[in-house]
């Protein structure tokens, strides 16, 4: 099935939106909103994480493909962990503690990722 451009977005704005959400829930001392309503952090997180995924890491993943593939794909770890804190760098209102949150938060998001695909591929 074929989804058009923005629907496509959409769905990427929700899953990295509902796993920063749930790395936040899991790694609750290493990942925080700053912001009153958890919500609207969470929604403007993901919005954020979505645009760095849609734009800059693509090509820092090109940049990065001799150790991608020298680590067989594990790089990507690293890259994931590199994205999101990028997203605390640019906005405020989430804040990741170290490097090590952000990786893990990067493979929650990514089996997020996984999962909502699988199921939404399914139908």
């Amino acid at each position: 099935m074929h989804r058009s451009p923005v629907s496509r977005f959409l769905i990427r704005w929700f899953v990295s939106s509902l796993g920063l959400w749930i790395a936040a829930g899991l790694f609750a001392d290493h990942i925080s909103y700053s912001s009153s309503s958890h919500a609207f952090a969470i929604l403007v997180a993901g919005l954020i994480l979505a645009l760095v995924n849609t734009v800059i890491k693509p090509i820092v993943v090109i940049l990065s493909l001799p150790a991608i593939l020298f680590s067989l794909g594990l790089f990507m770890i690293v890259i994931n962990g590199l994205m999101v804190l990028l997203v605390s760098w640019l906005y405020s209102g989430l804040e990741v503690a170290n490097f090590v949150a952000a990786m893990l938060a990067g493979m929650v998001i990514g089996l997020v990722n996984y999962l909502v695909t699988t199921i939404l591929e399914e139908r």
